[in-house]
């Protein structure tokens, strides 16, 4: 009777160890490489869109990789500082931030453009104002939009060339409280929309909705094109290589760098990848202490 109850019992033990998938000293979850981006555009347009991408960083690196959307730029900042993501695609500012509250970690790739980007002053046909070389001072008296409140092409060098060009700060210089969009598309909609009269957008967004018919450029106008300044780019988390081994990092870098098909980039969107180092954003972060957004 005894033996027969231990036998038993040993049976038991033997289907519960087969339902939890083998011994419990086995691990048997795998690292996943999670990444996100700042959502300056369309947020569920951009998860249909990372989804190439997802899988082709997966099937390259051999190991899962899952992308995480953003509800916000401030929250793309967050997940990395608290290591929820070990990879993101970062606007100059962002970028700047993230590096700035993790250790270790590096900006490793940009696209094409990314060292000379700019933006574009906007502006609805309503107001007259037409495109020119010179700063539009009159936008002073519109009412007026920057995109999100940590975009780079949509805030920091905005505001950074209407304090050079007018000694003020955006307070000073407009003659009514100013707004916040949230996204480049927004903007685009808003400023289309004569909800404002003027605003702030980065050229990409801007050219993509005229070439696919989502803008009217003789009703959103571009009054001014700022200069040009160094903005968006992946940054790696340390954790990489705790998570995935020594050299994992360099190896994501080789990856993104080599991708030649056009699809697989179209959600940042950029046609090519190249090297980014964290000294070519040192300008970003001049500009970002002098506005007081980073210490």
């Amino acid at each position: 009777m005894a033996l027969r109850l231990i036998r038993l019992v040993s049976f038991i033990a033997l289907l519960f160890i087969a339902a939890c998938g083998g011994s419990g000293n086995e691990d048997s979850e795998s690292p996943v490489l999670r990444y996100s981006a700042i959502p300056d555009q369309n947020t569920t347009e951009l998860i249909q869109r990372f989804k190439p991408l997802t899988a082709h960083l997966s099937e390259q690196l051999g190991v899962p990789v899952e992308y995480v959307p953003s509800r916000d730029y401030q929250a793309s900042v967050e997940m990395f500082r608290n290591g929820e993501i070990q990879l993101a695609w970062f606007g100059g500012l962002t970028g700047v931030q993230a590096r700035a509250a993790v250790e270790g970690a590096h900006a490793i790739a940009q696209g094409q453009a990314d060292p000379k980007y700019y933006s574009y002053f906007i502006a609805h046909q309503s107001t007259g104002l037409e495109r020119s070389d010179d700063f539009p001072v009159e936008i002073a008296d519109l009412s007026f939009t920057f995109g999100s409140e940590s975009s780079t092409s949509g805030r920091l060098m905005p505001e950074f060339f209407i304090r050079t060009n007018t000694g003020k700060t955006p307070a000073e210089f407009f003659s009514q409280p100013f707004g916040f969009s949230g996204s480049h598309d927004k903007t685009c909609e808003l400023v289309e929309a004569g909800r404002f009269q003027s605003g702030v957008v980065n050229y990409k967004v801007y050219d993509r909705r005229v070439a696919q018919g989502e803008l009217d450029p003789e009703v959103c106008r571009i009054i001014w094109k700022t200069p040009t300044y160094a903005d968006y780019n992946f940054t790696a988390h340390p954790a990489l290589e705790t998570e995935f081994g020594a050299g994992f990092t360099m190896k994501l870098r080789d990856v993104l760098i080599g991708i030649e098909d056009e699809a697989l980039l179209s959600a940042l969107p950029r046609k090519k990848l190249i090297p980014a180092g964290d000294e070519e954003f040192e300008g970003i972060a001049a500009v970002a202490r002098q506005l007081e957004m980073i210490r």
